[in-house]
């Protein structure tokens, strides 16, 4: 039987050679715009021995030495719609990045927000049979895990195990050493569109780079924007792009479950453009500037001019109140969040011990946005901000930044996955699983 991973194996190798190299690249591919940033890793970068399984193995120092950004263009819903555009986008961030950095980056990681994100909670149990566990017993306690049958045109995009139990024994992140004769294991599997991944496969070769990583952007937000805290007593992280906004929940300093709505910022700008009959160049900069959700008393007599090039004079000269945005922006807004709530609520959210919700991406900056999400998810909702990563200029230190700031970290700190250790080949049961958090109940 083939490798299944062997395209993730090859990754992961890229990865290797890059950190000897030690610069590397991320890549933000998003509906709005393409970010880049050149990382520059520090000394004994090449000692990627494992500290821990899932617990950010091989971790390595790292600064930013060069950034790039451009107005996307061929993306929609963070998907390629066109194959040209995207590639001269890319290009454009990539050199902008390698010039600040004044050096030729090889190798890029990159993070994806669309291709239909699917979760599944798998398990899987062997006995151990020195009485020890070994690197082996790992393996095959993962290769036990039932596989769902997810469908053909799918791909495995993460594949961690997120908990192990010895014995009764619950909650070890890392059994190696210990004693016992059962070991079972809870794996967190996330599948997306393959066409998808092929597509910005393609996309890298034709800017003439090799791709050394693939993450979910939901999994990067969640690792550079929420807090060590909520990582581990659980949170859930929604980052709102502009042509979808993606779901993540984190327990233990796991991901434990990835959703995605297709709806985002863009969609807003382009219900103000509709709305107001007004180019959308015109109407994203007046969201920007003018825009929010709580009407006030005072926004009746906020005039907010439309400036336009129609040649009507009467048309270009109209004057809208900041009421009226308000009312256009509001019900969109209100039903990305509720679809959002949705998502939560068929995870299982409500039965973790914390209900922190955090909000982040470039949509998350509509002033008055917090406070709407708190009355629609009735929790604590704060806006998160990205870790503060060394050399990381300020224009790309903000919300919009998330997922670009959690690729960096996990670029030099990535957490163990299936295809990171020698299983035994075997066929796997293609035995569907519930998407459930489920056994958080049982186990924590």
């Amino acid at each position: 039987m083939m490798d299944p991973y062997a395209s993730q194996r090859a990754m992961r190798q890229m990865r290797r050679t890059a950190m000897q190299r030690s610069v590397i690249a991320v890549l933000d591919i998003g509906t709005y715009k393409i970010a880049a940033l050149v990382l520059k890793l520090e000394t004994g970068a090449e000692d990627l021995s494992r500290a821990g399984i899932g617990n950010m193995a091989g971790q390595v120092g790292m600064r930013v030495i060069g950034a790039g950004t451009t107005r996307s263009s061929g993306v929609r819903y963070g998907e390629v719609s066109a194959m040209a555009e995207t590639e001269s986008a890319v290009r454009t961030a990539l050199q902008a990045a390698q010039k600040m950095a004044q050096t030729r980056v090889d190798h890029v990681m990159v993070c994806l927000s669309g291709g239909n994100p699917r979760s599944y909670g798998l398990a899987g149990d062997v006995e151990i049979t020195d009485g020890l566990v070994g690197e082996n017993d790992i393996a095959r306690v993962m290769a036990a895990c039932d596989m769902p049958d997810f469908g053909a045109g799918r791909e495995v995009l993460h594949a961690q195990p997120i908990n192990f139990v010895l014995d009764h024994r619950s909650g070890l992140s890392d059994p190696r050493g210990q004693s016992g004769r059962k070991l079972s294991c809870d794996m967190h599997l996330v599948t997306v569109d393959a066409s998808l991944v092929q597509n910005i496969c393609n996309v890298l070769k034709r800017c003439d780079v090799e791709l050394a990583g693939i993450a979910s952007s939901a999994y990067a937000s969640g690792m550079s924007a929420l807090v060590e805290d909520e990582q581990e007593l659980g949170a859930a992280c929604i980052d709102l792009g502009a042509g979808s906004s993606s779901v993540s929940i984190f327990i233990k300093k796991h991901m434990i479950y990835t959703d995605c709505v297709r709806m985002g910022g863009g969609h807003v700008t382009s219900d103000i453009s509709k709305g107001l009959q007004i180019d959308f160049a015109t109407a994203e900069r007046i969201k920007t500037v003018h825009g929010g959700v709580q009407a006030t008393s005072m926004d009746d007599r906020e005039m907010i001019a439309l400036s336009g090039d129609s040649g009507d004079w009467d048309k270009d000269r109209r004057r809208v109140s900041r009421a009226e945005l308000i009312g256009i922006m509001r019900p969109r807004i209100e039903e990305i969040l509720e679809e959002v709530r949705a998502r939560l609520d068929a995870a299982g959210f409500s039965h973790l011990p914390s209900q922190q919700v955090v909000l982040t991406g470039g949509a998350a900056l509509v002033p008055g946005l917090d406070g709407l999400a708190a009355r629609i998810f009735g929790q604590q909702v704060r806006l998160g901000r990205p870790m503060r990563v060394r050399g990381l200029p300020q224009a790309a230190s903000g919300q919009a930044f998330s997922s670009a700031v959690g690729m960096c970290l996990l670029a030099t700190r990535p957490q163990d996955e299936w295809w990171d250790f020698d299983l035994p080949v075997e066929t796997y049961p293609a035995r569907s699983l519930k998407r459930a958090v489920k056994w958080f109940r049982d186990n924590w």
